[in-house]
Formats: structure tokens, C-alpha cells, sequence
């Protein structure tokens, strides 16, 4: 009795302490992005409970974030049909576009047309491989096959996958049917972190995938010098008003004392150039992991 009493009085005072520390977190958030010659959106969930956000519900481009929940729809296909990620996908020519970025394609050419589904995840994931990302979202039956699958795994319709890579290619602005709102993507990778990739070996592999990204190292990753992240990066296009139409960064950041936190950021019709605009999504990181360390 004694020691509940005791945690009861703990938590009553800690609580607090927590709650004003994630005010301050925002505050600092809504600070530093207004202004600002871009849309920006910031969702920040701390040890899967305490959420941060800034233009959270508000919808923005996915651009190659998209390559993660696409990821975890195939992941689900294969699982759900008996499969493995050994398991082989084959695919012609044709299904290789030439002129979209496909690290992929540039190794191997238009000699290959099978592969496991792990290789098409790691080229989609930790090198955002367009054409292994189309290759993953026609097996599971395209745009509406893999929309199917997501509302299927509970997967919010805040986070849309309208349309693929190739049809990108063909109309950029086709992109913005790839579309997320900060605070779904957020909840996404707390679901992996924390539910998902300790059910089913096909979402574990996916989560160490996301730890070997190296795309977009100037943006979430920058700040977190001693810290985990496993996260997934998207890149938008130069619009003809002179603008980039999106830079984005999400994913979980595991600290050394054991504080966890998923964190989405999306940055829209950019006004900077890509240096400036992923730099802003590194301040972004800075601050929250800044103000995350200031609660302990």
C-alpha cells in the first residue's frame, strides 16, 4: 500500500513536469516554423504516449516516405499468404523505368527480372529505389490493392497511396495523391517500433532497413549524434514557380537512456533550396531532441 501511495505521489508530480515540458517542446516548434517561406508540419509522439504537434492534421506529400507503409503492405501480403521475405518476385524489363532514380537498375542494368522481396525492400528502403517501389506495389495490386491492404491493418486513411512512382515520372504532380498527415506517419512508426516488429519477422527486417537508411543524412539524423533512428526520407521536385514542392523526414529515434520518440516532418512548397530546406527539418529534429533531453 505504502509503495503505491509512493508511485501515485511520484507520478503526481512528475506528470507536470511532463505536460510542461511538451508545451515547451511546441512552443519552441511553433516559434522557429512560423514565418518561415514554407509549409511546414511537425508531429512528435514521446515514448508513445506524449504527443507534439504543429499543423499535425493537416495534409502534406509523402513524396518516398511513401516507400515505408508501402513497405509494410507488402509486408502484410506476404505474411498473410504464407510467404517470406526469400521469397522470389519476378518482373520483365518493361517494369523498369530509365529514367527515374534507380540505384537498382544502374547496378544491374535490364539483365535481371527476379529478385527476393527482402532485396526489392532494402534497394525501396535504404537506397528509395523507385523502381523496386513500383515493382513492390504492382505485386500487391497497385495504388488501390495496397490502399485495400492498409485500411485492412488499420492503417489510417489519413495516409493515402494514390499513385506510383511511374505515374509520378510521367505527371510530378500526380505526387501529391501520396499524402500523410504528420501526425498519422508519426503514429505509423510508433506502431512499428513498439507492436509490429516484434510480431512478424517480414516488419522486423523493415525496421532494421529503416536503421540502415542513409538517404537525407542532413535532415532528422543530423542532431541525434549518440542516438538510434530508423527512418525513411522523401524528396520533391523543383516547381515551375521556382519552388521545391516538398523535403520530408519520419521515423523513431531511440535515445541512450532509453527515451523513445517517433517524429514526422514534412516540409511543403519550399521557398529555400534543398540544402537550406533540409536544414530546417535538422533544427526541427534539434529541437525536439533538445527539449526531449530537458525533461530527464
Amino acid at each position: 500500500m505504502k509503495r503505491i501511495l509512493f508511485t501515485l505521489i511520484h507520478l503526481a508530480l512528475i506528470l507536470p513536469a511532463f505536460a510542461d515540458g511538451n508545451k515547451a517542446i511546441e512552443k519552441a516548434l511553433q516559434d522557429y516554423v512560423m514565418g518561415k517561406d514554407a509549409r511546414i508540419g511537425v508531429a512528435v509522439i514521446i515514448n508513445g504516449k506524449d504527443t507534439v504537434s504543429v499543423n499535425g492534421k493537416r495534409d502534406f506529400p509523402m513524396m518516398s516516405v511513401v516507400k515505408f507503409p508501402l513497405a509494410l503492405t507488402v509486408a502484410n501480403w506476404i505474411d498473410t499468404n504464407g510467404m517470406t521475405l526469400n521469397d522470389f518476385i519476378t518482373f520483365n524489363g518493361n517494369a523498369l523505368n530509365e529514367n527515374t532514380y534507380s540505384p537498382m537498375l544502374k547496378k544491374y542494368g535490364k539483365s535481371r527480372n527476379i529478385m527476393t522481396v527482402r532485396e526489392l525492400f532494402e534497394w525501396s528502403l535504404i537506397e528509395s529505389d523507385n523502381n523496386a517501389a513500383d515493382i513492390l506495389l504492382n505485386h500487391v495490386g497497385g495504388p488501390s490493392g495496397a490502399t485495400s491492404i492498409m485500411r485492412k491493418m488499420g492503417i489510417p486513411d489519413d495516409i493515402v497511396i494514390g499513385a506510383s512512382e511511374e505515374d509520378m515520372h510521367r505527371d510530378p504532380y500526380l505526387s501529391y495523391l501520396n499524402r500523410s498527415t504528420p501526425l498519422a506517419m508519426a503514429q505509423l512508426f510508433d506502431r512499428l517500433y513498439t507492436e509490429m516488429r516484434n510480431v512478424s519477422q517480414s516488419y522486423s527486417e523493415i525496421s532494421t532497413m529503416l536503421e540502415q537508411c542513409y538517404t537525407g543524412l542532413d535532415r532528422l539524423a543530423a542532431p541525434l549524434l549518440s542516438a538510434k533512428i530508423g527512418h525513411k526520407t522523401g524528396t520533391g521536385f523543383p516547381t515551375p514557380e521556382g519552388r521545391i514542392s516538398a523535403i520530408n523526414d519520419c521515423g523513431y529515434v531511440y535515445l541512450p537512456d532509453g527515451t523513445r520518440y517517433s517524429i514526422a516532418v514534412f516540409v511543403a512548397d519550399s521557398g529555400y533550396d534543398m540544402t537550406e530546406t533540409s536544414a530546417i527539418i535538422a533544427e526541427i529534429s534539434n529541437i525536439v531532441w533538445e527539449g526531449v533531453v530537458k525533461q530527464k
